[in-house]
């Protein structure tokens, strides 16, 4: 066993971190190159975990695609949307209080069995996706 000198040990030092420093200055650049694939809407379903986690009133955010979707168990049945407000692109938010999908930007209020616009400045309503349970999993978008 070779033993190194100080001023070796020094050099490789200035070396890893000039690796270093090259690497955080080029791999933000290499990245925006090649961006990851997100598909806005994903064509295939996206699974949101088991029906009995969900329980009536309550509500989940999934990670849908590029956009996050509202899963939302409702005395109807399963209901889900764009988390997406249609005016300014905040998350909205299910309020069981006040029975609606509220958006904390402008108090806007979406209807929750239809995710038609209820009050507020939304141009139009929250997108609707499919959703289907099998084999007691939630499972949100695709064909439906």
């Amino acid at each position: 066993m070779s033993k190194i000198t100080r001023s070796e040990f020094i050099k490789l030092g200035n070396r890893f971190l000039a690796v270093t420093g090259l690497a955080v200055v080029f791999g933000p650049i290499v990245a925006y190159f090649f961006p990851a694939n997100l598909e806005e809407t994903p064509s295939e379903p996206v699974p949101a975990g088991p029906l009995e986690d969900l329980l009536e009133g309550e509500s989940k955010t999934i990670s849908f695609g590029r956009y996050p979707a509202l899963l939302i168990h409702t005395p109807q049945g399963l209901r889900a949307y764009s988390a997406v407000c249609t005016h300014f692109a905040c998350i909205v938010k299910w309020d069981p209080e006040v029975g609606e999908i509220m958006c904390p930007c402008h108090d806007a209020g979406f209807d929750v069995l239809t995710g038609e616009v209820l009050h507020g400045p939304p141009p139009r309503g929250l997108d609707v996706f499919p959703v289907e349970v099998v084999d007691g999993q939630i499972y949100i978008g695709g064909a439906g």
